[in-house]
């Protein structure tokens, strides 16, 4: 019956989510995608800060620095790197070397900045492309592991298994690719951008599943109820996102 419970709880918030999402999509403008983006930063921020069992709180100031002034610059991955500068500096004043309080800087805030850097170039065209790869990419790797599961994948994540992990990524790149062959005019080119985005998103799972194991927590969160919280949600973007980006620019699309 608990069980019946939390799966009904999960296809409302699915549902709630999904619609969320679309009307964010349907609207399409960079202030309110900017705005949107930027709630999920500080819902993944808070949560990240306890993942990494962090207590300096100088890290809502930068993530609310990075984000302020992301639309402004061309290049607003660079604030990754100011803010790392800037802190370690800090933390070699103060003798005070809690290497856990740069961690997220890098998580999850690159994969945030560099989701917006896709729509702020690419349009929403490229978050469509995201979302289909990772999505396909978790449902290939739920279905197949179950059907055919066997092998262990990693210790980090036990329930993961390479059969589950070669399907998720073979429907995530058949997928990711049908749907970009129109932008790359190659489907080689869209294959090989669809396949590395879905190992990528691949590796954000489990690093998250790292993360979740190290604190010994079951999930990120709470707030979405039958998911967990927003890293449970958002893991395999924050990887894939970097991957895509960076693979975009390198085959000049």
């Amino acid at each position: 019956m608990a069980s019946m419970t939390e799966h009904g709880q999960r296809w409302k918030t699915a549902a709630i989510l999904l619609l969320l999402v679309g009307a964010v999509a349907l609207i399409d403008t960079p202030f309110v995608t900017w705005a949107f983006f930027g709630a999920v930063y500080a819902l993944a921020m808070k949560e990240a800060i306890a993942l990494f069992r962090t207590a300096d709180s100088t890290l809502w100031i930068y993530a609310g620095a990075i984000w302020l002034l992301a639309p402004f610059l061309p290049h607003p991955s660079d604030l990754i790197f100011a803010a790392l500068l800037i802190q370690g500096g800090l933390l070699a004043y103060r003798r005070r070397l809690e290497i856990r309080s740069l961690f997220p800087l890098l998580y999850p805030t690159a994969g945030m900045l560099y989701l917006w850097m896709l729509y702020r170039e690419y349009g929403m065209i490229s978050l469509l492309w995201i979302l289909v790869i990772v999505a396909l990419t978790d449902v290939g790797a739920y279905y197949s592991g179950r059907k055919f599961g066997k092998t262990p994948f990693s210790p980090t994540s036990p329930k993961k298994t390479r059969e589950g992990v070669y399907g998720g990524v073979f429907l995530g790149t058949l997928g990711g690719a049908l749907l970009m062959i129109g932008h790359q005019n190659l489907f080689l080119g869209a294959f090989l951008i669809a396949f590395l985005s879905s190992v990528a998103s691949v590796f954000g799972d489990l690093f998250e599943s790292y993360l979740k194991r190290e604190a010994g927590v079951k999930d990120s969160g709470d707030i979405l109820p039958g998911h967990g919280g927003v890293l449970d949600r958002i893991d395999g973007y924050l990887f894939a996102s970097v991957a895509l980006y960076i693979l975009l620019k390198i085959t000049g699309s």
